[in-house]
This record gives structure tokens, sequence and C-alpha cells, in this order.
């Protein structure tokens, strides 16, 4: 095996990892949405907490792709033009990942203090826990 056949294992490695993610996510997300909808019985929290456990397993599952993408552009195909085709995916799932990120949070980046996608999905995880009481109590 040689070194470029070995790195295009990794990256296809790691696009199966992302793929992994994204599903494995879903299926969480659902879960702890429809935990919250049991619990409180409302609907909007449970939208709520499933927009905000996926965003985030969204985050992360595009940077995993991004890393695939990365290892495959510079050990396996290190041509001008797939630098420009790499470039022009990690733009493009760049500017995805803002836009997740002011869609969940509510403001832009620069306007709250730096956190991860998993953060997320620590968050709606608790407030799954926690949801026995309702939402208008608070």
């Amino acid at each position: 095996m040689s070194f470029t056949e070995g790195m295009d294992d990794i990256a296809k490695a790691f696009e199966v990892v992302g793929a992994a993610v994204l599903v494995v996510g879903l299926l969480l997300a659902l879960t702890v949405s429809g935990r919250v909808w049991r619990r409180t019985r409302h609907g909007r929290v449970a939208y709520q907490t499933l927009r905000e456990t996926f965003g985030g397993v969204l985050l992360l599952g595009l940077e995993i792709l991004v890393a695939a993408d990365l290892v495959r552009t510079v050990a396996v195909e290190p041509s001008l033009e797939s630098v420009a085709i790499l470039g022009l995916i990690v733009l493009i799932r760049t500017f995805l990942s803002f836009s997740l990120e002011v869609e969940i949070e509510g403001v832009p980046p620069w306007r709250r203090a730096l956190v991860s996608g998993g953060r997320y999905v620590s968050e709606a995880v608790s407030r799954a826990k926690n949801a026995t009481e309702s939402p208008l109590q608070k």
C-alpha cells in the first residue's frame, strides 16, 4: 500500500465517521426532543431542543467532513485544481456552519463567547433531563 492509498483510506474513514455522526446525531436529537415533549407536552420546547441538538450535530459533522476533504486534497491529490475545489468546499461549509450557529444561538458569533457544537448538544440534553416544569412557569 502506498502513502497516497493510505491517505485516501484515511479520508474515506473520516467521511464514514462524519456520516455516522450525522445519522446517530439525528437519532439522538429525535430521542432527546421526544423526551422533552413527553415530559412537558410543549411542542415549542421540544422543537427548540430538536433544533439545538441537531444543529450541534450538523456542526460537528461538517467539521469532520472538512477534515476528510483536507486530507484528500493535501495528501492524495495535491494539484492546483483540487486545492481550488477544496477552498470552495471549505468556504461553503464555513458559511453553513456560520449560518447554523447564528440560527441556533440567535446572535452572530462576535456578539457572544466562543462556543462549540458540543455545547448545544449538552445544553439540549440537560434541558431534556430537567424538563419537569413548564417553560411558562420559569
